[in-house]
């Protein structure tokens, strides 16, 4: 996803090549039918993922000296800016306003040129304490062993099958990523006059992805009475022309082989509205099959991996970092956060991490959605936030309920909406567990 511009930054120092880690690791063969590998760690970091986050945590621990490796199951690292062929990505990471594909060729090869090993057709199958990756390769089973592991494999948007969309089932019905593959990557034009179902940032992405295959678009369609992306995006479906129908829900689509035709409702009834697409943005979801069938705590209020504010699980070898964490945040905030937790794990082979335990636990409660990190463990610095998402529309204030109320930040705001609480508001020696809520101020929003 691209970002509204920020100021430039200079760009970030890479560390040369180590001599002794340039070439790639050997791993040891083993028997016919075996999974290869050695007990012995060949990396210090293996990241799962080569998006955004991945390849700034790459970037970062290259710097700091780690002998690392990205392992993309895609023909090319990128992750989703590869899509993405509209600007503005970059910004803060190299000063230019970039499109997408740009952004993600200058992120792979700058992760490249720190000394980064990069993997790709390689899809990791399963994560195993030690830890140790198995992986799917084109020339078969394989195995890496890594002092640690960081997971950042990002994020999907719902399917109509989980929006329970009802109707027949035609061709012409896609998520945003789909269509911009067959867009940029594929140059087909899969419809002539769709509708955009959702306000999140997605799906003005979309607009944009529409009109460079000279689709004009029928309407946008958002359930509630709000878009959930900050202004000024609205702007843009009015500056083109294209009607944003507030307060309306997709019900049923129709057609046989093609969309024909979608059931709409709002407050002043249902009505058939004739179109030959549907595109369905936003509702995203974290990519975590790998976490699910781990021995990984997963969060069930995010659907990702359980943190502590280092970006380490419940196993001490094993981080996640970006999308999938909390879902969704922009390419460039997901770059920053894989970078500051490959810190994180530069202490943590040093030695320098606080133990695991014992820790906070925080507990979503009265309008919050979810938080992260869920785990808050005793430490000096002071810096970092919780990252929170409100459960509806609201304005009031953040608190901490462990045993005396801690007060965060005043809102005003809609859920897939970031609100940050600073680390330092909760007090140092705070364990146990503790309630994370949302206390309205009366003020209908």
């Amino acid at each position: 996803m691209s970002e509204p511009p920020p100021r430039p930054a200079p760009p970030t120092p890479h560390a040369p090549p180590l001599a002794e880690t340039a070439a790639p690791p050997a791993q040891a063969a083993v028997g016919a039918g075996a999974v290869r590998g050695c007990a012995t760690p060949t990396h210090d970091l293996a990241i799962i993922g080569g998006g955004p986050a991945g390849l700034g945590a790459a970037l970062e621990a290259r710097r700091l000296g780690l002998r690392v490796v990205v392992l993309e199951r895609e023909a090319e690292a990128g992750g989703i800016p590869r899509h993405c062929g509209h600007p503005p990505f970059g910004l803060r990471e190299f000063g230019l306003p970039l499109t997408g594909p740009a952004y993600a060729r200058r992120l792979v090869a700058a992760t490249r040129a720190a000394g980064a090993e990069i993997r790709t057709h390689t899809a990791v199958v399963a994560i195993e304490p030690g830890p140790r990756l198995v992986l799917a390769t084109p020339h078969g089973v394989d195995a890496v062993d890594a002092r640690r592991v960081l997971i950042a494999t990002g994020v999907r948007e719902t399917t109509r099958a989980g929006r329970l969309i009802g109707g027949t089932k035609p061709g012409g019905v896609m998520n945003t990523a789909t269509l911009q593959g067959l867009v940029y990557l594929n140059r087909q034009r899969p419809f002539v006059r769709p509708i955009i179902v959702g306000t999140e940032l997605v799906a003005f992405s979309a607009i944009l992805t529409l009109r460079h295959a000279g689709i004009r678009p029928l309407a946008m369609v958002e359930p509630t009475a709000h878009v959930t992306a900050r202004w000024p995006s609205a702007l843009l479906p009015r500056l083109l022309g294209i009607p944003l129908w507030r307060g309306t829900e997709l019900v049923a689509i129709e057609g046989t082989e093609r969309v024909t035709g979608v059931t709409l409702r709002s407050a002043s009834g249902t009505r058939h509205v004739a179109t030959d697409g549907v595109v369905l943005t936003g509702g995203f979801r974290p990519e975590a099959t790998l976490v699910r069938q781990s021995h990984l705590t997963l969060d069930p209020a995010t659907g990702g991996p359980e943190i502590d504010q280092f970006g380490r699980t419940c196993d001490p070898a094993i981080f996640a970092a970006g999308n999938m964490l909390h879902p969704v945040e922009t390419a460039g905030w997901c770059h920053r956060e894989g970078r500051a937790i490959a810190a994180r794990i530069a202490e943590s082979l040093a030695g320098a991490l606080p133990p695991p335990e014992p820790a906070l636990r925080l507990r979503p409660a009265d309008g919050v959605l979810y938080a992260v990190p869920q785990r808050i463990v005793p430490d000096a610095r002071t810096t970092g936030a919780i990252q929170l998402r409100a459960a509806a529309p609201v304005r009031g204030r953040v608190v901490v309920r462990t045993s005396a109320s801690v007060r965060g930040p005043a809102v005003d705001t809609v859920p897939e909406r970031r609100i940050l609480m600073p680390l330092a508001t909760i007090p140092p020696d705070a364990a146990g567990e503790a309630e994370i809520a949302i206390e309205p101020d009366g003020r209908h929003r």
